[in-house]
């Protein structure tokens, strides 16, 4: 999850979104708390995208999602860099 800063609390809005058009063809991104503005995709949230991605197995998936979310931007954008570790372990 890509979160708008300062998550919890009451989010920065209407940050422009850049980098959704270089996400890699093997990632999704899904847009949650976003809005079009001046033409533009905007955070209108505090969880703004979630990214995803697919590989032949875990570790690959999550490299993937995480090569989404290294291209993905806007000002007040943060996100953790651990989600999936647990998953990669076991496998």
């Amino acid at each position: 999850v890509m979160a708008s800063a300062p998550y919890p609390e009451p989010p920065v809005t209407g940050d422009v979104i850049y980098g959704l058009d270089t996400v890699p063809a093997d990632a999704k991104v899904f847009h949650a708390g976003t809005a079009m503005a001046n033409d533009q995709v905007v955070t209108a949230g505090g969880r703004v995208l979630c990214a995803v991605g697919l590989g032949d197995t875990i570790a690959d998936a999550r490299a993937t999602a995480y090569a989404a979310v290294a291209n993905v931007s806007w000002p007040s954008e943060f996100h953790r860099n651990d989600i999936g570790w647990r998953a990669v372990a076991r496998q």
